[in-house]
């Protein structure tokens, strides 16, 4: 059914874990806490997380700086491969690179995480039904901030890699009813002291 009111999908990559399966760091608990604070003014309707402990804490550490904006875990929300491609979908001179990146996937890793992604696509993008228009905030990983940018841009599933996203970074997509989807905002960090900006990325990336 086609919808008749705007989206504005916010996403957000948890903020900074200690490891990949922990939950947040000291630094990663100070980010979730600025941008909950920076969300306050935000119609929010709902917050969706994924379900590993660094999203979870760091989507309630967010809801603590909101009044009365509800949680829902949701496995659509979580980490995993949304494509993986084949040699012939990927540039030449980068084939190698992404497929060493993506050797240790395994077969039913790649059809679960395919099945996740299109799920995420029929349940955070597009118009909504009604005459309001509706905000969510979507906390995830990388991966998934990236599959969801890559599909507003009309870019080949393949180029969800290499799309990098900053801890606590938020990225902010309109779907409005008649018009391709707007990036309105991508890996903005404004909440964040310099100290807290680009935590897990390489010194030369920073900006």
């Amino acid at each position: 059914m086609t919808g008749t009111a705007a989206r504005y999908l916010y996403l957000v990559r948890h903020g900074e874990a200690a490891s990949e399966e922990s939950g947040l760091t000291d630094a990663g608990r100070r980010q979730a806490v600025l941008l909950g604070r920076r969300l306050r003014d935000v119609p929010l309707a709902a917050i969706h997380h994924g379900p590993l402990p660094r999203a979870e804490q760091t989507a309630r550490l967010i809801g603590d700086q909101l009044k009365n904006v509800p949680l829902h875990v949701s496995e659509v929300a979580g980490d995993y491969v949304p494509h993986m491609p084949v040699r012939d979908e990927l540039p030449a001179e980068s084939a190698d690179f992404f497929l060493r990146f993506l050797d240790g996937v395994t077969e039913e890793e790649r059809v679960h995480g395919s099945a996740l992604a299109r799920q995420a696509l029929d349940m955070f993008t597009g118009p909504v039904d009604g005459e309001d228009d509706r905000h969510e905030l979507v906390v995830t990983h990388n991966f998934l901030v990236a599959w969801l940018v890559r599909d507003a841009m009309h870019a080949p599933r393949w180029r969800w890699l290499g799309l990098n996203h900053g801890n606590a970074a938020l990225t902010v997509i309109r779907y409005a009813p008649g018009r391709p989807p707007s990036v309105l905002v991508s890996n903005e960090m404004r909440h964040l002291p310099p100290e807290l900006r680009w935590t897990g990325f390489p010194s030369e990336v920073h900006i």
